[in-house]
């Protein structure tokens, strides 16, 4: 038991950090209560927290190589606490933002990538494997339980009690930390100031471009923005497809630059090199790929259940629950079957049952819930996850060798918080779009209203149309002066087309979903031969070298 003391704590320290994310979602229309914003506020607060982590968390490696990584941790530990409490406290959207958005984040990007460098340094050979796998596990229960403990404490106290909570055990993971060993840092090591702007501003102008896509449009320009009087469109083409196309110039300086770098001798902030190698690149990008989709329907599920159904946040966390038992599972079935087959072979199975489960979901979802098929559905989709969960952690850090796993540490996290921003951002985005679209036109097409009512809800939803539940739809058109008639045709009309935008969305990201099944073709098509771990002093190496043979 003393020997796994140090796992105990990552293991800690890693629940606490998927925990925080899936909370905020089931809890997604109280905390927007709280904080006298809308469904729309808290979608850009869940997918900052997630950029920001995307952002900063190649940095956040190399810092934590130049400090020493048990040093980087204990310094995110008490930057997360701090930005828990903040949270915590929070009594508008602006300090969430800042407290749980940015401070949290940053905690985050130092605590992350140091857990999967003290995993290699604390364990070697048969016990790093157990480690790793172990991390990967846990990843997926604190995804798991984060809706049903969220629906607890919302329901019955306060969500604000999970985050003095996560304060109080990082507080206690920082006390004990000390047990940890850890190897000196590399205080002569220089982190390129330039690679750091551009990779941030790239990845920030990305999602930035793809969050305001619900309000100026894609190509063709709805509502775009105005300065001084002028509409910000040139050539008739919206703002967002220039931003996309100047993140994407950004971020191909940002990798010019980091191959430059390497060329001259200099670290560069990351080692392009790395994504050569074809386990770890697939593992990255399924990984992009899987949070994507559960980001999505993370976003999308609590809106259905709460906003069009009525749900609190605990019924909430129940209709969830089936995810989390198809998760634990089907993790624990998936570590047992990469013994007879390839990473590759389960990945895959994964991603089908991922989307199998989504179009479960996508059927249910009705103007009354197909309970039954609603859980099977979510089941599916936690069997998916947890297959997928049991694999691309371990082959992500064992494509490399120990000296690597700090930066790729740094890149899954990456990749994992930028697939989790896509998600909410364009699932979210895509939702609002049909939604004020389809509502305009059924409105204009309705023979029961005047002209009058449709001008008046035209011009109030021409910024996009509000997330909000039929009852409040029809008491807003009632405090405009409508008639209960009148209020009750449009509270109808929008709760309709509410439902079908969802269940559009939901498609799109089902769609995607298996589409990106392709992308596990760069796994290891072998099955790890575990005595080649053992006789290894660093399996990292040997096993990669297998890997890669085998693709």
């Amino acid at each position: 038991m003393k020997r796994w003391f140090v796992l105990i704590i990552l293991g800690v320290s890693q629940f606490v950090m998927v925990l925080d994310s899936t909370v905020m979602n089931v809890s997604i229309s109280t905390v927007a209560s709280d904080l006298g914003t809308d469904i729309g506020g808290m979608q850009a607060a869940i997918t900052f927290y997630a950029l920001t982590m995307a952002a900063f968390m190649l940095t956040g490696g190399k810092l934590g190589d130049k400090w020493g990584r048990s040093r980087a941790f204990r310094i995110g530990s008490v930057v997360y606490g701090l930005g828990s409490l903040a949270t915590a406290f929070a009594p508008n959207l602006t300090v969430l933002l800042l407290g749980w958005s940015l401070v949290e984040g940053l905690g985050a990007v130092l605590v992350i990538p140091a857990i999967a460098a003290l995993a290699a340094i604390n364990y070697a050979g048969r016990e790093r494997v157990i480690a790793f796998s172990a991390l990967g596990a846990i990843t997926g229960f604190a995804a798991a339980a984060g809706p049903l403990i969220g629906g607890l404490m919302t329901t019955y106290a306060s969500w604000r009690y999970v985050f003095v909570g996560e304060a109080i055990v990082m507080a206690l993971v920082l006390i004990v930390s000390g047990r940890v060993k850890d190897l000196p840092g590399d205080k002569t090591l220089r982190i390129d100031f330039l690679s750091v702007v551009l990779s941030a501003s790239g990845m920030a102008i990305l999602v930035f471009a793809v969050l305001q896509s619900k309000t100026w449009g894609w190509l063709v320009p709805l509502n775009p923005p105005e300065i001084a009087g002028t509409t910000i469109a040139p050539f008739g083409i919206s703002p967002v497809a220039y931003l996309i196309l100047i993140a994407i110039l950004v971020l191909r300086w940002f990798v010019s630059r980091q191959v430059h770098l390497e060329r001259i001798g200099r670290v560069p902030l990351l080692k392009v090199s790395l994504l050569r190698i074809p386990a770890l690149r697939s593992g990255l990008t399924m990984f992009l790929a899987q949070y994507f989709a559960i980001a999505a329907l993370f976003f999308v599920v609590p809106v259905y259940l709460q906003t069009i159904l009525g749900y609190n946040a605990l019924e909430t966390g129940l209709k969830i629950l089936p995810l989390s038992a198809g998760l634990i599972v089907f993790s624990v079935i998936g570590s047992r079957m990469s013994t007879v087959r390839s990473a590759r072979n389960i990945a895959r199975i994964g991603q089908f049952t991922l989307g199998v489960g989504l179009l479960l979901i996508f059927v249910a979802v009705q103007p009354d819930l197909a309970d039954w098929l609603f859980a099977t559905g979510m089941f599916v989709v936690g069997a998916g996850f947890g297959l997928l969960a049991s694999q691309l952690g371990n082959v992500n850090m064992t494509a490399v060798s120990k000296d690597d796993t700090s930066e790729v540490g740094g890149l899954q996290g990456t990749f994992q918080n930028l697939g989790s921003s896509f998600g909410t951002a364009i699932v979210g985005s895509v939702f609002i779009l049909l939604l004020t679209s389809g509502f305009g036109a059924a409105l204009q097409s309705s023979d029961a209203l005047s002209a009058d009512i449709k001008e008046q809800v035209a011009a109030a939803t021409a910024d996009g149309a509000p997330i909000i539940s039929e009852k409040q739809a029809e008491q807003a058109m009632r405090d405009a002066g409508a008639t209960a008639e009148e209020a009750a045709e449009v509270a109808q009309t929008y709760a309709d087309t509410q439902l079908e935008a969802l269940r559009q969305a939901l498609f799109v990201v089902f769609a995607l979903t298996l589409i990106a099944i392709v992308l596990a073709r760069g796994l290891p098509a072998t099955i790890p031969v575990p005595a080649s771990a053992e006789a290894s002093d660093d399996p990292g190496d040997g096993e990669r070298t297998d890997q890669v043979a085998g693709t």
